[in-house]
């Protein structure tokens, strides 16, 4: 492991400005993700600066949102009362990912931010884009299960893991961040990027951006969901997941937002599923219309092209639960 200089500013301004000002700089918070690449030889950074003590780690109220502290471990935020009855979409998915030992130490702020689980961007033997800009992706012509059949590109076609932010891209959530020039906010949905030609970027934030809270709006009408499909029952990243909220009078869609993970470069939120739905009849008929013009932008790999009708399947199962 490169040896590196170690951090722990007083407060989260002089965190920001020590990154920002070293290109080799990297925040750590709970470490779950940055602690494996750190061993794995795929992060190589200059200076860790510690923001486990910079960034709130309470759940508060306020104009009518729901703050969340980055700082808020996965397992708090999973178990709180106002989020497991105004927002079980979020606490299903929070306990649908890793283990008990790893949501512990987790971070709000930090797991969005968790890079893919690509077997090749991990195996720094192999060419990487998103690992070794201009490599090559090894992906392509290789294992790609798990691989993207959304917004894919010929750079990359790795996938996201986390699962709480598919629930948070289909809550409305915002995301606080304090930056070198000062304090802005993000729309969840806006975080993160397609591969594109950079798949080495992953997130809009720049360098020195730190997320210090999520917010989320009040809870929307209706029923929620998030169902998660993989290779087995726990411990394993989604093939693919869906993160659902369904309103319906009468036998009618009268709101909808819909998420899918294990899909894409970054949690896909479902906007043209949600137009089909609104305003229809809650049928199976409508709910695979919604999936079906949704998925007719997939470009499956060889090797995944069982996501599209499981991901169809899925969707139509979790709709048919919430109406």
């Amino acid at each position: 492991m490169k040896p590196f200089t170690y951090d722990s500013p007083a407060d989260a301004d002089t965190a920001v400005r020590t990154v920002a000002a070293d290109p080799s700089a990297v925040f750590l918070a709970g470490g779950t993700n940055l602690v494996d690449h750190l061993k794995l030889g795929v992060a190589r950074p200059g200076r860790l600066v510690d923001v486990t003590h910079l960034t709130s780690t309470e759940i508060t109220e306020r104009d009518g949102l729901l703050s969340i502290g980055a700082g808020v471990r996965n397992s708090d935020l999973a178990a709180d009362p106002r989020i497991r009855s105004r927002y079980p979409v979020l606490a299903e998915s929070l306990l649908a990912g890793a283990s008990g030992q790893l949501r512990n130490m987790a971070t709000t702020g930090g797991n969005p931010l968790q890079r893919t689980r690509c077997a090749y961007f991990q195996d720094v033997t192999t060419p990487c884009n998103k690992r070794e800009p201009g490599s090559g992706c090894s992906a392509i012509g290789g294992y790609t299960r798990y691989h993207a059949i959304l917004g894919a590109s010929e750079h990359c076609v790795a996938t996201h893991p986390s699962d709480l932010a598919v629930a948070l891209a289909a809550l409305d959530a915002e995301v606080s961040v304090l930056g070198p020039d000062g304090e802005r906010t993000i729309p969840f949905t806006e975080l993160h990027r397609l591969p594109g030609d950079t798949p080495e970027r992953d997130t809009v934030l720049a360098h020195g951006d730190l997320i210090t809270s999520i917010d989320l709006p009040a809870p929307p009408a209706g029923k929620q969901r998030y169902r998660k499909v993989r290779d087995r029952a726990s411990y394993a990243f989604a093939l693919v997941s869906v993160a659902a909220v369904l309103a319906v009078e009468d036998g009618t869609i009268v709101d909808a937002r819909i998420a899918f993970g294990g899909v894409a470069h970054k949690p896909w939120r479902a906007w043209q599923a949600e137009d089909v739905l609104r305003g229809a009849p809650a049928t199976d008929a409508t709910f695979r219309a919604a999936a079906e013009e949704e998925l007719a932008q997939a470009r499956p790999l060889p090797g995944n092209e069982f996501k599209v009708p499981l991901l169809t399947r899925t969707l139509v199962s979790v709709l048919r639960e919430l109406s």
